[in-house]
């Protein structure tokens, strides 16, 4: 007797969705990237506020304050425009208004003229100038980027009975903050002390970007002939006052030497944010001994302070871009947030440490765009 074969389970047919559906998600899937569309809309709102402080830093606000407010929307309005067509060089302002008178006489009831596709055209022959140059400058930009990481340590030194972790964010493709870790000659098992340094050169983007670099050459070389910080700083400050453009491309730092075996921590802060030390039992120092950013003035004097770390004591150095940061409201993060944080450190790593700070301002401005770079070092003793 032959077996009965089992009946078969009926199963639900896959949908098949029609030809021009797929297509259609499919160009959608590629101009998205597969984001959300409140992932977009926050890159849009981002996008649109950083625009609006760009091109309203070339609109007279006091003028505006003095005009009716029935003026003041078109008045907004013009200098917005004027701002915006200053960017562009002379030929592209004239391509735009061309643009734009077509777009008006094809409006024009009088007129049977019709421009609408040219007047189009010329404005999508002018957005593609635009994007060519925004793309060799990007291109540039992360050759720049990639250099400029080359600066900084991508790993943290081993240090005995301690931990060191970092992070940075650009506010652009490159920064103008500094951050290192390093010893100079020679390393902790033969009895050599652990530098650390924080900086922020003035300005942003490019020329920050170049500064950072010279300082770190400069302060490596320097550094490389086991000269001690009161000896080091003031020539550091020579040399940044003889490429800082009479003062106006300074830098703000803290520099700091740590020896292992006694605990012991010498610093200066030439005109940086102050240092925060955390203690094991929760208390706050801040490390204030110092003098001016380097670069402001070439014989200026600095004054070396010293302390002492222990176990379970965090060593926290960052940028103004920490404090300064905002969130959609304008609102800044601020001292007392920082500190809050700070203070509120879990007990862990260094890097568990990092990442709550990082966590803690990550939050309070969620999607917005920041205007500075971010840039923390935390040193844990265990």
């Amino acid at each position: 007797m032959s077996p009965v074969a089992p009946p078969a389970i009926p199963t639900t047919p896959e949908p098949r969705w029609p030809g021009r559906f797929r297509r259609t998600r499919g160009f959608w899937q590629r101009v998205s990237e597969g984001q959300a569309l409140d992932d977009l809309w926050s890159q849009f709102t981002a996008d649109a506020r950083a625009s609006y402080g760009f091109y309203g830093k070339d609109v007279d606000w006091e003028e505006v304050e003095a005009l009716p407010h029935w003026r003041r929307p078109l008045f907004i309005a013009k200098q917005f425009f004027w701002a915006l067509m200053m960017k562009l060089s002379p030929a592209r302002r004239t391509l735009l208004l061309i643009a734009l008178a077509l777009f008006i006489l094809s409006s024009a009831r009088e007129l049977d003229a019709k421009f609408e596709w040219l007047s189009a055209l010329l404005l999508l022959l002018l957005l593609s100038l635009e994007l060519a140059d925004k793309v060799i400058m990007k291109r540039d930009l992360e050759i720049a980027r990639e250099i400029q990481t080359w600066l900084v340590p991508s790993q943290p030194p081993e240090v005995p009975g301690g931990d060191i972790a970092f992070a940075t964010r650009p506010q652009n493709s490159v920064a103008g903050d500094y951050y290192d870790a390093f010893y100079p000659t020679v390393g902790a098992a033969e009895g050599g002390k652990l530098m650390l340094v924080i900086a922020d050169v003035a300005g942003k983007s490019v020329p920050a970007a170049l500064l950072m670099a010279t300082m770190q050459a400069s302060l490596r070389t320097v550094a490389g002939e086991d000269a001690p910080l009161d000896a080091l700083v003031p020539r550091l400050n020579r040399y940044a006052s003889a490429h800082s453009l009479d003062g106006r491309r300074f830098t703000t730092a803290v520099l700091a030497q740590y020896e292992h075996s006694t605990g012991n921590l010498t610093y200066v802060n030439a005109g940086h944010n102050m240092p925060v030390l955390r203690r094991a039992n929760g208390t706050l120092e801040e490390l204030d001994k110092g003098g001016l950013p380097l670069g402001i003035e070439s014989d200026a004097v600095y004054e070396t302070g010293h302390t002492c770390l222990s176990s379970g004591d965090a060593l926290i150095l960052f940028t103004d871009g920490c404090i300064e940061a905002f969130n959609a409201a304008g609102e800044e993060f601020g001292s007392q947030r920082w500190l809050a944080a700070v203070r509120a450190l879990p007990n862990g790593t260094a890097q568990e440490s990092l990442s709550y700070l990082m966590k803690q301002v990550d939050q309070f401005v969620g999607a917005t765009r920041q205007s500075d770079d971010i840039t923390c070092m935390v040193f844990r003793c265990r």
